[in-house]
């Protein structure tokens, strides 16, 4: 049996169930950002953030939901980026983690930005790491 890695599709498919699970005071803002799924991100992210292309699974593109304000003109969406090469090496190298609980992880954290929260308020609740 030839197996084959989880494409950008499937991983998209596990992020929308994490989003659809979501609270509710949440869901309704969630469905709101925009989700993109690819192998790696984009030349120009990974510039700005001087960021290598494996280095990066995830990221959040917007203004928080405690920093908006009815003066901002946003450019487009919100949108939560995850980033398929780099999410499945972590998976390979982690071992110990399905692929659904890692996307997982990657969607909420990217997520809890739109919502206001910081890294250090993330990993205060989410000690992914330990």
């Amino acid at each position: 049996m030839e197996w084959t890695a989880p494409s950008c599709d499937e991983i998209e498919e596990h992020a929308r169930a994490v989003v659809a699970a979501l609270p509710a005071p949440f869901a309704a803002k969630a469905a709101e950002v925009a989700l993109r799924v690819v192998d790696f991100a984009p030349e120009e992210i990974l510039r700005d953030m001087e960021a290598e292309p494996f280095e990066l699974s995830g990221l959040y593109d917007g203004i928080p939901l405690t920093q908006k304000s009815a003066f901002d003109q946003p450019a487009g969406p919100d949108v939560v980026w995850l980033f398929r090469r780099p999410i499945l090496d972590e998976w390979a190298e982690r071992g110990d983690v399905t692929l659904a609980a890692l996307v997982a992880h990657v969607t909420i954290h990217e997520f809890a930005h739109h919502f206001g929260w910081s890294d250090d308020d993330i990993a205060s609740i989410d000690r992914w790491w330990e």
